[in-house]
């Protein structure tokens, strides 16, 4: 049976045979809009400072809020 790694290529064809790689689950390697980068670097930031690696729902509104993203409400003109 042939071992496939993470890419689906088989790891004996792979120039790096036998070397794991690190993905960031995070990011899964892929390219991000300036907006999202905006956003993971501001919740980043807030993450350091406030010691909190995991924050709530509201806090993440907060930085949103900071980021200065609001919600749009729709009125019904009928």
């Amino acid at each position: 049976m042939t071992a496939l790694n993470y890419t689906g290529q088989d790891e004996t064809t792979s120039s790096k045979a036998g070397r794991r790689r690190n993905i960031d689950p995070t990011t899964c390697e892929r390219d991000y809009s300036y907006d999202e980068v905006e956003f993971m670097q501001a919740l980043d930031e807030y993450k350091r400072k406030s010691k909190r690696m995991f924050p709530t729902c509201s806090e993440i509104l907060e930085v949103l809020h900071k980021l200065g993203y609001t919600k749009n409400i729709a009125f019904d003109e009928s």
